[in-house]
């Protein structure tokens, strides 16, 4: 009875293990997630053409086509897609303080299509 105990114990210790690497996979996914958000809104500001948005996302897409061994897809996607967005040439035209100003607007991080 006790060594089914100890069992169990390890199984629970095992299982909240896999659950906090899953908290920490899913909370690099939400940082990475507002980044991207982030980066939209400033486009946004921008008044960005949807083509050129769209275009973007269809690069982004296209170069996470074949998923990278080891790599979490969904990471790797909102990863390439925060680095296509830093790229974007209206971001680095803009004085810094323009394309960081705040909008006002109830949720900042809603984007109008």
């Amino acid at each position: 009875e006790l060594q089914q105990k100890v069992e169990e114990t390890e199984v629970l210790k095992m299982e909240l293990q896999m659950l906090e690497t899953e908290r920490v996979r899913l909370s690099l996914v939400e940082e990475k997630l507002w980044d991207v958000l982030q980066l939209l809104q400033q486009l946004r500001d921008l008044n960005i053409s949807k083509r050129a948005l769209g275009k973007i996302l269809l690069s982004t897409l296209e170069s996470c086509r074949d998923p990278q061994p080891g790599k979490a897809q969904l990471f790797e996607v909102l990863d390439t897609l925060q680095q296509e967005l830093t790229a974007c040439e209206l971001l680095h035209k803009q004085p810094l303080e323009q394309a960081q100003s705040p909008r006002s607007l109830s949720n900042p991080l809603v984007i109008s299509c």
